[in-house]
């Protein structure tokens, strides 16, 4: 299997990644701004879910050929791009609907708790940053003379997997405790929402727009 030294070098790597906001970090803020911690946390367990399945693709040789193929890695960033604009432009659309008696409570048109998660797998599963890092870097601390490389790159692949959590947990923390103190009226708080709103169409755009490395 790897050996220690291994591991501790992808962690030290997968950390210097995970640090500098990503798809993943601002999608998980734009939530909290929008819905507060429970949606946020929600999402940030569906992110890690999906970015482990990347993991799994990469694995089993799914990842090679969306990283090889510009036409696959294209329409996987796309269809990742228009979900991330269309989620922003429902919390814009409903900042409306965000009242500060409503905080203790689910907001009006909030989206059910398994829709959120599912929500943040295909977010994390449709990451470009995520796809690039696990099919070009992963691959490359795999000890090929001990064999089991499927399994091998699936345990490595908890390492970022479980730094992620951590740090968007943190980020998404952080987002829905600035949300808590703007709320002092209907007005204010309808105003977070909708640049959380803004912020997920905005990154759906610039992922759209964000090439590929070669």
């Amino acid at each position: 299997m790897v050996s220690t030294e291994g591991v501790l070098a992808f962690a030290a790597m997968s950390l210097l990644v995970i640090v500098i906001p990503g798809p993943s970090v601002l999608f998980v803020v734009g939530r909290a701004l929008a819905y507060g911690r429970r949606t946020a946390l929600e999402t940030v367990l569906g992110n890690v879910v999906g970015s482990y399945l990347l993991v799994i693709a990469v694995a089993w040789g799914l990842g090679a050929l969306v990283e090889s193929s510009a036409a696959v890695f294209t329409g996987v960033k796309l269809a990742g791009a228009a979900y991330l604009v269309f989620l922003g432009v429902q919390a814009f659309r409903r900042r409306g609907d965000m009242r500060v008696t409503d905080m203790e409570a689910p907001a009006r048109g909030q989206r059910g708790d398994l829709r959120t998660v599912l929500d943040g797998i295909f977010v994390g599963v449709t990451n470009p940053k995520g796809i690039v890092f696990f099919a070009a870097v992963l691959p490359q601390f795999v000890n090929h003379s001990a064999g089991h490389l499927p399994l091998q790159m699936m345990v490595l692949g908890l390492v970022p997997i479980t730094i992620g959590l951590i740090t968007d947990t943190l980020w998404g923390l952080g987002a829905s405790a600035a949300r808590s103190w703007f709320a002092r009226s209907d007005r204010r708080l309808s105003m977070v929402g909708g640049a959380g709103g803004l912020a997920m169409i905005g990154l759906g755009v610039t992922v759209a727009a964000t090439g590929r490395a070669d």
